[in-house]
């Protein structure tokens, strides 16, 4: 048998439940982001008020989240051990790394509120100013890291080499998210700028 077939059970449906709950998420809250930037669906829904439709798609990507987490530890609990792993040192580091990668996810969304998590800047609810302070001073985009570090947390907690490798895809699916968030956020906020400008022009 080859280390895949030793360490990762590739026959659980639990592991491919996993895996497109973790593709699954960042793909629709970014469709659904975008399709509100360009129709106010959400918006409509909520009677014309952005903050109601905000929170709304907060709830679902919020519940999502939970689902997520919920077959991602159904799918550990199926997936071989490896006893290597299980070992005080790693448990330590574990419990580190899972803390760590928390901090990361609730202080930035302590940082941004809501709508500023919950991609408020496609509803029209645009921040004052970039947030630089903790944890964004450690990096640009802390919650995905941070979640990220989370699920290494826990693969290593239980000593799940499959664990290693879903961890390893969340990170990338991220990453790939970004390529698509970060220049349309970007976009939104220059488009602000722009029309403060020819608005301070007509004043003039």
């Amino acid at each position: 048998m080859d280390a895949i077939g030793i360490y990762v059970d590739l026959s659980k449906d639990t592991l491919k439940y996993s895996l497109l709950s973790i593709a699954f998420n960042p793909i629709f809250w970014n469709i659904v982001a975008r399709l509100e930037y360009s129709t106010h669906i959400l918006t409509k829904l909520a009677f014309g008020n952005a903050k109601f439709g905000c929170y709304g798609l907060a709830v679902t990507i919020f519940s999502l989240g939970i689902v997520r987490d919920y077959l991602y530890e159904q799918c550990l609990r199926e997936q071989p051990t490896l006893k290597e792993l299980e070992i005080l040192p790693v448990k330590i580091l574990a419990g580190i790394v899972f803390a760590y990668g928390n901090i990361l996810v609730v202080s930035s969304m302590w940082a941004l509120g809501v709508t500023g998590t919950y991609l408020g800047d496609y509803f029209g609810i645009l921040m004052d100013a970039r947030v630089t302070g903790f944890p964004f001073n450690i990096t640009n985009n802390p919650m995905y890291y941070g979640s990220a570090l989370s699920f290494l947390g826990t693969a290593l907690y239980f000593a799940k080499p499959a664990g290693l490798l879903i961890s390893g895809f969340v990170l990338a699916m991220y990453l790939i998210a970004l390529q698509f968030e970060e220049p349309f956020t970007g976009e939104i906020y220059a488009k602000r700028e722009r029309e403060r400008a020819a608005a301070g022009k007509k004043v003039k």
